[in-house]
């Protein structure tokens, strides 16, 4: 019998596994999100009733990733207004109407909503798309742009058939089913690579489409596992196809987006358990850090784990995602990991965007509250 939480509907609580309080646990989630939300360090601004914005406060922008991140945010918390002024926002300013980029969102706005960058970030669109298809079977659909379901099967659509008869190109390789770092590229992000998502996709896409997120989810399980370094566990920013890294910037570092490969692989074990590597390979990264770091003063590193001599950028963000293999690892660092995300705070400088964010991916997989939502009438067995 297949164990994941797709199938079973059980999703693990690691925090109560581990002794937690289930109340403290549940005050601590609503907690987070408000700070992020709606403190005075929060990531969040409504600018109106229907629209509002997650600002990379690193960067003074609203960038595809973090708008969509929010989305995710949102519909796991219930939280149907915020969800829709993003929405609503990204829809708006970020949505391309025209030209080689018609369907996709370029990434990153200046905070009124005029265009700062034109192309699209991939990671943006499979987030947009999932929240999109949770929030329908979560809340319903409605009048556009709030008709859920339909403007995720249009974004799906474009990031596979752009390009057949238009101009622009698919956000996955056709021939290969991966991601793309962005549509022109001919190479990929290890983070990016969502086969869990690509499963769901699968059942909720146009019929047409099926076939091919299904052979994506397979070809990013496999890839990862050429991906990530045999000893450490961890992977570059950017990869070729074969998983080789690509020295952009003559650096094949375990340095930023990186970080989330261990969260989403992980993630993808506790939904859909379909691949047995993914925990071993959480286990490294766990005994990596575990061992190698105890002091806590990270680094920037190689990815068969030399140390450059460059603090982490995101050290919170390394703690978070350490934890979220929690999910997948079961070895011997899954409490000491747990117990130093539980003890750090959320971040409140300036940086804080993106560490905060993977934050909250954590706080929500580790609680047991990152769920999948599905429309009535979808069968299971089909995945």
């Amino acid at each position: 019998m297949k164990q994941g939480a797709f199938y079973t509907g059980n999703y693990r609580s690691i925090f109560e596994e581990l002794g937690y309080d289930r109340a403290a646990v549940q005050k601590r989630l609503e907690d987070t999100f408000n700070e992020m939300f709606y403190s005075d360090t929060r990531i969040f601004e409504a600018v109106s009733n229907d629209k509002g914005y997650i600002t990379d406060t690193g960067n003074d922008d609203a960038r595809s990733e973090g708008m969509s991140y929010g989305m995710m945010f949102c519909v796991q918390m219930d939280k149907k207004k915020e969800f829709d002024q993003i929405w609503n926002w990204a829809k708006t300013y970020m949505y391309q109407t025209d030209g080689p980029y018609k369907g996709y969102f370029s990434w990153s706005h200046n905070l009124d909503g005029s265009r700062r960058a034109e192309g699209p970030a991939p990671d943006g669109e499979e987030y947009f798309a999932m929240a999109l298809l949770f929030a329908s079977a979560r809340w319903g659909d409605g009048e556009p742009p709030y008709n859920y379901s339909e403007q995720a099967r249009e974004i799906l659509h474009t990031c596979v058939h752009k390009g057949e008869n238009e101009p622009g190109c698919p956000m996955w390789d056709p021939r290969n089913k991966q991601i793309k770092f962005i549509p022109e590229a001919d190479y990929t992000d290890p983070s990016y690579h969502l086969p869990h998502f690509y499963d769901l996709f699968a059942l909720m896409c146009n019929p047409e489409d099926s076939v091919f997120w299904k052979e994506a989810a397979r070809a990013s399980r496999e890839f990862l596992h050429l991906a990530c370094h045999e000893k450490t566990g961890l992977c570059a920013e950017y990869t070729e196809y074969d998983g080789s890294p690509r020295l952009m910037f003559g650096k094949d570092y375990y340095f930023s987006d990186a970080y989330r490969t261990v969260a989403n692989m992980s993630l993808d074990n506790s939904w859909f358990d379909a691949d047995d590597w993914q925990k071993e390979n959480a286990k490294k990264v766990q005994a990596f850090f575990c061992e190698n770091v105890p002091d806590r003063n990270y680094k920037t590193y190689a990815i068969d784990g030399s140390v450059i001599e460059q603090p982490a950028m995101h050290p919170v963000a390394i703690i978070a995602t350490n934890a979220m293999a929690s999910l997948a690892s079961g070895g011997k660092y899954v409490k000491e990991c747990v117990d130093l995300f539980w003890n750090t705070p959320l971040r409140k400088d300036k940086r804080r965007y993106y560490d905060n964010c993977l934050y909250f991916f954590a706080m929500l997989a580790l609680s047991g509250n990152y769920r999948i939502y599905l429309p009535d009438g979808i069968r299971k067995e089909n995945v």
